[in-house]
Order: C-alpha cells, then structure tokens, then sequence
C-alpha cells in the first residue's frame, strides 16, 4: 500500500513542484519515497513495503526504459500472472507485484486488467507513445484522483497533492455541497475541489496530446440463479471466501484483523486461523454499552484462542482528531464511524502494518438492515398506488409524530423514490431551506437513476444492493477505509471486496440473502462453520459513535453552536436554521444529530482546507 502522484508536461520548477506532490501524502508511505521526472512527465511514489521488501521500490521501470509505473495497491495473483508471461519468454528482475503490471502490459495493453485480482490506482507513463495509462479497480478499493489543467494532467492519491501543484487553483465546488448534504458523502464524480475528479471504479484512462479519453473495464451486475441447493450455495460462499482470505495473506509482514462483534469480521477474522495465521485483532468502542463491542470481541477471541487489543475512545480524544480526520479525508464526510476507524487503525499500526477489514460483504450478501424493508412493506404495497399516496400525504401533513408515521409515507413511494443509500440525511426540501445557495434543480433521484435502470427487470432488495454497491459503498465506506487506514501509515484489506467472491455473491437468489428474520442468510451458515452460532445470528450493529449522546452535552453542544454562528457558517447556510437544528436536538425534541453532524463536518473540513493546514 502505498501514495502515488505525479503531472504530465514540463511545469517550472517541476522536481520541486513533484517533491511537494510527494512529500505531503507521505502518511501513505513512511517507509521510502520516490521520484521521477523528465521534460514529459513526473511521478512521485511514498511507500509502505509489503512484498518484496528491497527491491519493490518506485518509480518502476522496464528492463528497456521505456516505461515506468507508480502504483498503489496489491495484486493478489501476481504469482500466477509473472508464471504465465514467463512462460510466454518475459523476464522479470524483482519479486513485486507491480513488475507484474508493468509486464503484463508489454504483453497484453491495457487488457491487463482482464488478469488481475486485487485492489489498485496506478499510472503508467509509457515513452514510446507519450501516454499515461492509470486505472481504478473493480470497486474503488483505492482512489485516484485526477484534474486536467492547461493541458497537464495533475493525479494523485490523495487531493491535496494536485493542490501542491501551482498549475491548479484551488476552488470550492458548491454543487458538491448541496449533494453532500443529502447523501453525508461526496456523491458527484467532481470533487469538492473545482476541476478535481475521481477516476470511478473498474474505469482506466489514457491520457495523450493534453486530452484524457476514459473507459470502463468492469462493472458488477447481478445474474440470481433460482436453482441453485441451498447447501451448494454455502459450500461456494465458504470456498471463495476461503480462497480469498488465503489470498489477502499474500504479504512479506503480518497481518492482523479487526473484530466487532458482527459476523463479517468474526468470520474473516476465524479464516484467518483456519489458515494457520496467528492473528492479532483490534477493536475500538466507548464507556456507553450501548456503543462498545470489546466484550464481544474478547470472547470470540478466546473462543479461537486468538490475541485480541482493545481500546476505549475518550469523548475528549474523540474530538480532539475531528479537524485531522478530515484533512486526512480530503473531502468532508459525515459518517462518525470515519472518527472510530481513525482511532481501531492507530491502534493497529501499533503492532502490524497489515489488517483484513469485513467491507463489502453487505452489499454483495444482503448484509444491511434495510435491505428487509421491501419484505415488511410487501403488505402495504398490495394496496391500490393512489390510496396509498392519499394516506401518505394526509400523515405528512400532519405536524406531529406517531407510530408508523414513517412506515406508511415510504409504503407509498416506489424504491426508486425512497432509497439512494444507507445515508439520507436532508431532503431537497430541506437542504433548500438551509443553503443560502439557490437550488441546483438535481435531486438525489436524478443521480441514482441511471443506476435504477440498468437494474430494472430486478426486485427491490437488489436494486438497493446495486445502489449500494455503486454509491454507498465507494463514497463512505471504502473512502473513510483507505484514508483511515493510510493516515496510520496502515494497509487494510477486504477480502470480501474480491473480483471471484463477488462471482459466487451475483448468483445468490434473493430469498437466500434476506428473509422473514435474518439479514446475510447463506452467508452466515457459511460463517457458522468457523464461528459459534451467537455471532454468526448477531443482528448487524453497524460502527455505533454515541454522537447523539454528545451532542446533548452542555461542552460539545457549545463547541457547535459556535461553529454554526460562524464566520464560514454565515457565508453558505442560514445560521438561525442551524440552530434550530441544534437546540431542537440538545432540548430533546428530535433526534437531529446526524443533520447536525453533516454540517459539522462540512464546516470544519472547510476550516482545514480554505481557512488554515491541518495535520
């Protein structure tokens, strides 16, 4: 794991120029930089050694020169890819990954990416045709980041190395803002950064004569076999999932694994005694019960006769990082778990440079809660669409809550309608009220609807995955994993998030992912074969931060008022709406948290970025 950067062109004083571009991602790669730089193009690597400890230095070059390679991530079947192209007379000098890549593109162009398996951002000058080729992997495991300026390409793994760059002019996009404060991620392909953009998951440019030309290599889509035996099935998830974390292992140090109470992480965490690694694993939590696993996490542990590190997080730690954790972030996310991961990664890092992390598996195995909700509206929905809209109207009209209230106005609308994600935080409406902005005219809809019709002919539980997996997935989850974890100097795997598991998770039938009463169901008969019953049925709890408590608080509630009341507040919301917000909460009458903590976050990610430097 490791920070890649770099420019095409010549730039004025470009080594200093790709120096910085380096030097400030150097979180990402503490244990070796590296720089290259001709009249063409630059390219800057920080490294974290993994395999091939003393000779997996970058840039990497051919053995003629002619092309070299920056390159963040692991590719897991580099074994097999160097054996074939050997067999195919290629040579290779070093026993690292990323020669593979470059090899492999030799022999194949850009249809390397047919090869591979693993997680990836790379850029790849190639001299004799003057081009960049940089590619994204399947699921956006890593980021890259890209703006053309003048006709430069200026990329990196992190936005704050294009921001090193002179040749682009840092800008706030408010159109990121308005999106923002619905989804608590940053939703839009354009970054929060004017001009700064993300190459999107299982996509590779070609960048060449100042224009970058974009294409998709891979794209998941789900393919249910209703056939299928239910004991078959589980064999297959238990297999691939076996084959994965065997995989994930793949690694010259350590690793190590996080361990909540839920059965993703058990389970990946019990394969990995299964396959004879002495597993160290960490878990965070707080003084509240109700927001503490550790307990659970420990027993499991001497369950499998494992080492288990957990910590406490302090309410006064806990908000002494925000500002970090959001330079880290590079654009403003709002998930508080983001806070926790900052703190279970430290922790860590402390003893191993590599973890396995339970991402993904449940928006590939019908993990989330939600995901039931199609079952339990089954009912409402037999009822004729316009009674339904008729009652829904009449209960939104009304200005109080009551039992139901919320069930029967989401009964009445389509999934298409009600679900853009795990996260729905303010409404149009809502969002329209707070930003002193005019309204963009895009709703929330509008973004996921492309993605609703390429999964039209399916039932709703898949759908929801399918929008998870394009959106909820790349924007908060895989986002606060990797700048988490690298802010820690830290490697975090997920096996789950594999190019073959994902062949066996499109195939399973819905009635074998959520039923009546259980969330994951083949999925976690495959993980009760490693793991006891309790954890393998343990109901999803997600990563609970008891901001709601805090929030409450006479200390935290002062700190944000201020905030809200501020200078940069002022300038892009009505303040007087803000505080509403907040004292509807402190005074206990709603639950506004997690609207209070979208803003929050958005203001201090704004104070590091535009107002002062933050590390």
């Amino acid at each position: 794991m490791c920070g890649i950067c770099g420019f095409t062109g010549k730039v004025e004083n470009g080594e200093q120029v790709l120096q910085k571009m380096t030097d400030i991602i150097a979180h990402r790669g503490p244990d070796g930089a590296g720089v290259y730089l001709n009249d063409d193009v630059a390219l800057g690597h920080r490294r974290l050694s993994i395999i091939d400890l003393d000779l997996g230095g970058q840039p990497m070059f051919s053995r003629d020169k002619k092309l070299a390679i920056v390159f963040n991530g692991e590719i897991y079947n580099y074994k097999e890819i160097r054996a074939e192209l050997e067999e195919q007379g290629y040579e290779f000098v070093t026993n690292c990954d990323t020669e593979v890549l470059i090899v492999g593109y030799q022999a194949y162009g850009t249809e390397i990416l047919k090869h591979v398996r693993g997680m990836f951002a790379f850029a790849l000058w190639d001299g004799e045709r003057r081009q960049i080729f940089a590619a994204r992997d399947f699921f956006g495991i890593k980021p890259f980041y890209y703006a053309v300026e003048d006709g430069h390409l200026i990329f990196g793994s992190e936005i704050k190395s294009i921001l090193e760059n002179p040749l682009y002019k840092k800008e706030m996009n408010p159109a990121a803002l308005e999106q923002y404060l619905t989804f608590q991620y940053s939703v839009l392909p354009e970054t929060f950064f004017k001009g700064v953009y993300k190459l999107m998951p299982g996509h590779f440019m070609i960048f060449k004569d100042g224009q970058a030309e974009i294409e998709r290599f891979w794209q998941p889509d789900f393919a249910m076999d209703d056939s299928q035996d239910l004991d078959a099935l589980v064999d297959r998830i238990d297999e691939v999932i076996q084959d994965s974390v065997k995989y994930h292992m793949v690694s010259d140090v350590e690793v190590g694994s996080f361990l909540s109470s839920g059965i993703d992480s058990s389970f990946l965490t019990a394969s990995l005694t299964k396959n004879n690694q002495s597993a160290r694993t960490f878990t965070v939590g707080f003084g509240d019960p109700k927001y503490n696993e550790i307990s659970y996490a420990k027993e499991l542990c001497e369950i499998l006769g494992i080492e288990h590190n957990g910590k406490l997080i302090s309410e006064e730690e806990f908000w002494e990082v925000l500002k970090k954790v959001q330079w880290h972030m590079d654009e403003p996310l709002a998930d508080p778990a983001a806070v926790a991961l900052y703190f279970v990664d430290r922790e860590a890092r402390k003893k191993v440079k590599v973890v396995l992390s339970g991402e993904g598996a449940d928006e590939l195995f019908g993990g989330y809660n939600i995901y039931h909700e199609p079952i339990s509206l089954a009912g409402m929905r037999k009822l004729p669409q316009w009674f339904l809209r008729a009652l829904a109207a009449l209960a939104s009209a009304v200005p109080f809550s009551f039992k139901g209230k919320n069930f029967l106005i989401r009964a009445s609308k389509s999934v298409e309608e009600r679900f853009i994600g795990n996260a729905y935080i303010f409404s149009p409406k809502e969002r329209e009220k707070l930003l002193k902005q005019a309204p963009s005219g895009v709703l929330p809809s509008d973004l996921t609807k492309p993605f609703y019709e390429k999964v039209a002919d399916l039932d709703d539980t898949t759908k929801m995955q399918y929008i998870d997996l394009n959106f909820w997935l790349l924007g908060d989850i895989l986002l606060k994993t990797d700048k988490m974890s690298m802010a820690n100097s830290l490697e975090s795997r997920v096996p789950f998030l594999d190019r073959e598991v994902f062949r066996v998770a499109r195939t399973i039938p819905t009635r074998y992912k959520v039923t009546d009463t259980e969330t994951k169901f083949a999925m976690r008969r495959a993980a009760n074969r490693y793991v006891p019953e309790a954890w393998a049925k343990k109901k999803k709890l997600g990563f609970p931060v008891p901001i709601r408590v805090m929030l409450k608080e006479e200390k935290y509630y002062r700190i944000v008022r201020e905030a809200f009341t501020g200078e940069t507040a002022e300038e892009f919301f009505r303040t007087e709406e803000l505080v509403k917000l907040l004292d509807a909460h402190k005074n206990g009458k709603a639950d506004t948290s997690r609207k209070i903590w979208t803003v929050y976050m958005f203001l201090l990610w704004y104070e590091v970025y535009f107002e002062e430097r933050c590390r």
